[in-house]
């Protein structure tokens, strides 16, 4: 049975690394169409390929509060999912500003913890994309509490609750 979860788990991590070499390949086709430099680091992280571009001046491909980021990110899923027939949910990073805002937003999860702690009181979080709220659901579920979302889409919050 376990040589059978190492055989998956092998064919995940090369489909996986399939789908971030499909995605390099994009993202350089569209760095080249806009005269870009940017260097395209490639790995496998939580089961999903992930990509990061660094270098050069690439901040208005992410955009004021990653917004371009967001789209860039849903038209290379695309085109690997054009390339492989299977769905992606690859993670694009440029110039860190996904890995600077998960370490700003576990801050933020871990300093609301401790005020739902000490009040016993639920706590609700400004309106939040996916991404965002599954950073601080993880991160208040390694605090050892709960929390839920609540509303509906662009509008949609994170409630941490008491234990």
């Amino acid at each position: 049975m376990t040589e059978s979860v190492n055989t998956e788990k092998k064919s995940l991590v090369a489909r996986l690394e399939e789908e971030g070499d499909v995605a390099a390949d994009y993202l350089e086709a569209l760095l080249d169409i806009a005269d870009l430099d940017g260097d395209i680091d490639i790995d496998v992280e939580n089961d999903r390929a992930a990509l990061a571009i660094a270098g050069g001046k690439l901040g208005h491909l992410v955009g004021d509060r990653g917004e371009v980021l967001d789209a860039l990110q849903e038209l290379t899923r695309l085109a690997v999912q054009t390339a492989t027939g299977d769905r992606s949910r690859l993670m694009l990073d440029i110039d860190n500003f996904r890995s600077d805002k998960k370490a700003e937003l576990a801050k933020l999860a871990h300093e609301v913890a401790e005020e739902v702690k000490s009040s016993g009181e639920s706590v609700k979080l400004r309106p939040m994309n996916a991404f965002e709220r599954k950073v601080v659901h993880d991160t208040i579920q390694e605090i050892g509490l709960t929390s839920e979302s609540e509303g509906e889409e662009p509008n949609r919050c994170v409630v941490v609750l008491p234990a």
